[in-house]
């Protein structure tokens, strides 16, 4: 389930931080999370895709990291994605 070039330079484009940023976690953390919604869409269609299941627990632990570790180096961004990706209610 890879992404669309066209929409992960968007993606990019909206999270960055500087104007070559491809590697932040908040850019990171904004791909894996589309990748983990195209995967659920996936899901709802296909119940007994046990393997994709498998990459999306990865995909999904890989985000909680990502963000575990944004939360602890600055408290500021990490409150400013959670609320622009919709993660947290």
């Amino acid at each position: 389930m890879a992404l669309a070039a066209t929409k992960k330079t968007e993606l990019i484009g909206k999270f960055q931080t500087h104007k070559k940023d491809t590697g932040s976690p908040e850019v990171q953390v904004a791909l894996i999370t589309e990748r983990i919604n195209g995967l659920t869409e996936h899901f709802k269609a296909h119940k007994k895709d046990h393997h994709s299941r498998r990459g999306l627990l990865m995909l999904v632990s890989q985000r909680k990291s990502l963000l575990e570790y944004l939360k602890g180096k600055d408290v500021d961004r990490y409150k400013n994605l959670i609320q622009s990706l919709g993660l947290r209610k």
